[in-house]
């Protein structure tokens, strides 16, 4: 029994150890504030966006160049902040599109702590943002990347009206499934807080979708994008770059297929 109990007891202080610091795996914040003026696109500018649960927010925000143009929302990945997304910036400007770059909670100077709660509050507001500003949804491109792709799912399926375009970079079905990927012998599905289940939401999605993946990727699977692609209703395309990974899409030209395909399925 002695033998069997000490096991045992590594076992249950390892499950208590990755319930205690299970966010500190999923979220890798750079803290530090961002500066907008060095990215060098005219007319970006910082802006303050407000939670439902009274949180200030950094978000960089360029107003569209014409009444009819698109406005990307783009939701990042787990790690950074939106300064290490510049060179995107730059890529929707050059579109002449709009974008609205919203930072989350725990990142880019911003108060709180990262949570899929949290997470999903600050997209939220970040769409009341664009609403304000008078930006229709068929004008919306919603653009979420890796650990993002889990909020833009929601966003997208949390509109009443049909979107522009979803875009899916490197995506996910859940976190759940990631967990148990990496924690095969761990009881993940009771101890997970955070799940983005965005299989499960996909099919609320009004609106075209574009899946984006790398070849290469080895932290999401190839599978589990082309699942999430599967159970997600039409108009919907996928695209693979065979010999790109999880972090160098833009290498391979995501970004610009991305406007591609939103212009391809604009509504006239």
């Amino acid at each position: 029994m002695t033998l069997l109990a000490v096991p045992l007891l590594l076992y249950l202080v390892l499950l208590a150890a990755l319930y205690i610091r299970q966010r500190s795996f999923i979220y890798l914040p750079d803290r530090s504030r961002p500066d907008a003026s060095r990215v060098g696109v005219a007319g970006l500018r910082e802006a303050s966006i407000v939670t439902a649960d009274g949180l200030t927010l950094l978000a960089w925000y360029l107003p569209p160049p014409r009444p009819d143009a698109m406005v990307v929302v783009y939701f990042h990945g787990n790690g950074g902040n939106i300064g290490d997304r510049a060179d995107r910036v730059r890529r929707f400007a050059a579109a002449e599109w709009g974008a609205l770059f919203p930072e989350y909670r725990g990142y880019g100077g911003n108060p709180d702590s990262p949570s899929e709660a949290g997470l999903l509050a600050d997209g939220r507001a970040a769409m009341e943002f664009l609403r304000r500003q008078g930006i229709p949804p068929k004008r919306m491109v919603i653009y979420g990347e890796s650990l993002g792709t889990g909020v833009a799912v929601r966003m997208a399926g949390e509109q009443v009206q049909a979107i522009a375009a979803l875009i899916l970079e490197s995506p996910f079905t859940s976190l759940t499934a990631m967990a148990r990927r990496q924690f095969p012998y761990v009881p993940v599905a009771l101890l997970l807080k955070d799940r983005f289940d965005s299989i499960d939401r996909i099919q609320d999605v009004r609106g075209p979708i574009l899946v984006a993946q790398g070849g290469r990727d080895d932290i999401v699977p190839v599978a589990q994008g082309r699942a999430l692609f599967v159970a997600a209703p039409e108009p919907k395309e996928i695209w693979l770059a065979p010999d790109a990974g999880h972090n160098d899409l833009e290498d391979f030209g995501v970004v610009e297929t991305a406007i591609a395909f939103a212009a391809r399925h604009a509504a006239p």
